[in-house]
């Protein structure tokens, strides 16, 4: 029977996710990864490379299906809350990207070295500024802070309610509706991305 190296591969990506969700870059175990795949080790040395390059396919991989789900492209300025409910949606139905991206940021964010996926990335998010500049000059969006800011804005209120639980949990009272959230998180950006009034 032939080997099936793309099923292999994408076995082994899932495990990765699972693995550097919990765990973080720095936690994270390539046998548990091979374990949770059913996969001999080596095949990750073989696809991958070592882990700081698994962990880099499972972020461009994952960034890649958050960037086919919801595309900002195809959201006009005036929209920018809807693109924040979009990317709750995802974050919702889909918890261990953000704990993904925290991780990196606690264990590699501040690090001079190439983050994983770097210019893939820087490429991707360089698209988000440009249709957030192009809304600005199209007096869509507010034109009081730079486009890479206000992205970095909405990400950062989007990503704050799954990697800040515990200040939900304290400003809230544990009592989370997750629709009163999202319509919070649309309201908000909504409030602070839009034109200032004539």
């Amino acid at each position: 029977m032939a080997w099936d190296t793309a099923r292999t591969q994408q076995l082994l990506l899932d495990a990765a996710v699972e693995e550097f969700a919990e765990f973080g870059p720095d936690g994270a175990r390539i046998a548990r990864v091979a374990a949770r795949a059913g996969v001999n080790k080596e095949r990750i040395y073989q696809y991958f490379g070592n882990k700081e390059q698994l962990f880099g396919a499972v972020l461009a991989s994952e960034l890649g299906k958050l960037a086919e789900a919801v595309p900002i492209a195809a959201v006009p300025g005036a929209g920018l809350g809807d693109f924040a409910g979009r990317v709750f949606d995802y974050h919702s139905a889909n918890p261990h990207f953000s704990r993904l991206l925290a991780w990196e940021g606690l264990q590699r964010g501040t690090e001079a070295e190439e983050l994983a996926a770097e210019p893939e990335r820087t490429a991707h998010y360089g698209e988000k500024v440009a249709a957030v500049a192009a809304a600005q000059k199209a007096g869509e969006l507010t034109e009081d802070v730079d486009p890479g800011r206000l992205m970095f804005a909405v990400i950062g209120l989007v990503n704050a309610w799954f990697t800040l639980p515990q200040m939900v949990r304290l400003l809230l009272s544990g009592a989370t509706d997750p629709a009163a959230d999202r319509e919070a998180v649309v309201t908000l950006v909504r409030r602070l991305t839009g034109p200032a009034p004539h």
